[in-house]
């Protein structure tokens, strides 16, 4: 038992830290010369490590490097969105091996199964393996994906991905194990793996682009919800407490959080205030930090982070997406005040730090942590699939 802890933990360690000497090795786990020696000896024979060139720039001889054997297995991972579909695919040692992008049908009707596994050949062959040498398939995609059944709601962008059990299809098709999982969520994993909430055990997530979302994470958990829909914040109702008048609310039924902090509401806010802009984006990146455009819009923003806050008390609120990169900590800043208005806590808000396609990078965590359990026993609680792939593996003594 304590081998296999003590092997475990150099292979944990060499798939975080990358290729290691002995003398790093035995620094890391805390083992003598000796059992570090023996350790490498049998992970080698076991063909989970291999020798990954020498390490010089001292006196003496070079030191042999130790890696995580990546050809053990191979993953992809998908950011699929209205426009366009962005695959990579990587060794179990995280190792990017190919991506590709392309845009997908997704209107009604439309062959999706066929289109989607046909790009995944293209990639997994740049890659140099084919499409049923992939051990899972994570996609990230702009909906709530209900665990119990497969199907994907509140995403009327792309219908031809509606009204079938997604994962399971795709799965039985293409040959390949396949998870769906909302793109917030894996953002929140991102953020989670090597972001501002490394060391947060419950934050949320507000995503401001195109459309609005969110994530929720109680303790180091993603909070999912009976039918997948924990996080879909754009349903919430919430008041508007803009200082000018754009339609947006009724008096009395207030407004879905939604229709105020999609670009489209955005837009039609920066108009009110004189601002001619065509995406959410480009309005806030035009005005000044304190301009009452982004005063209203930070109310707005507050007001719909006012209800996670107080009914999940998180340590952080993040936000991310394009038009909160366009705003950046300033307007972090905004929010944070306005909210501190409406709620007791005094929960901090800043922006998600991580950067590029950080859906595509949350998918490919999930999926490396996923192949990373099946090949090397090595478990990553945060980064599990849903409940649904769990309950297929109830008695797992690695759960």
């Amino acid at each position: 038992m304590l081998r296999e802890i003590n092997d475990r933990a150099a292979i944990e360690v060499l798939l975080r830290e990358g290729p290691l000497t002995r003398a790093e090795l035995e620094l890391a786990i805390g083992l003598s010369k000796p059992a570090t020696a023996q350790l490498i000896t049998r992970l080698e024979l076991d063909d989970l490590v291999v020798k990954a060139g020498v390490r010089g720039g001292g006196r003496g001889p070079r030191a042999q490097l130790w890696a995580a054997n990546g050809s053990l297995a191979f993953v992809a991972a998908v950011d699929l969105t209205p426009h366009f579909a962005d695959f990579v695919v990587a060794d179990v040692a995280g190792v990017v091996l190919a991506e590709y992008r392309t845009p997908l049908p997704v209107h009604e009707g439309a062959d999706v199964v066929g289109a989607f596994g046909e790009a995944l050949q293209k990639v997994a062959g740049e890659a140099g393996i084919q499409r049923e040498d992939l051990a899972h398939v994570v996609i990230g995609a702009q909906g709530a994906f209900d665990p119990r059944t497969g199907l994907l709601s509140s995403a009327p962008h792309i219908p031809g991905w509606l009204g079938f059990d997604v994962p399971q299809k795709l799965s039985d098709e293409l040959g390949v194990d396949v998870l769906i999982e909302n793109d917030v969520n894996l953002v929140a994993v991102e953020e989670m793996s090597v972001g501002q909430a490394q060391d947060v055990d419950d934050f949320v997530m507000v995503w401001l682009s195109e459309g609005v979302g969110g994530a929720v994470v109680i303790g180091r958990r993603l909070l999912r919800g009976a039918t997948g829909g924990g996080g879909e914040i754009d349903w919430m109702r919430v008041p508007d407490p803009a200082t000018v008048d754009t339609g947006d609310a009724w008096p009395e039924a207030g407004a879905r959080f939604g229709n105020l902090v999609d670009s489209p509401a955005i837009c039609r806010l920066a108009a009110a205030h004189g601002i001619e802009a065509g995406t959410a984006w480009e309005a806030v990146a035009k005005t000044e930090p304190r301009h009452p455009f982004r005063h209203d819009l930070a109310k707005r923003v507050a007001g719909g982070v006012a209800n996670l806050v107080a009914v999940a008390d998180p340590q952080l609120v993040l936000l991310c997406g394009d038009t909160s990169r366009a705003g950046g900590e300033e307007f972090a800043a905004l929010v944070e005040e306005k909210l501190h208005e409406l709620v007791l806590p005094r929960t901090p808000v800043g922006c998600a730090s991580v950067q590029g396609n950080a859906v595509r990078a949350g998918a490919l965590q999930s999926a490396l942590a996923k192949t990373r359990e099946d090949v090397f026993g090595v478990v990553t609680p945060t980064l599990l699939g849903s409940r649904r792939t769990e309950d297929k593996h109830p008695s797992s003594p690695n759960r």
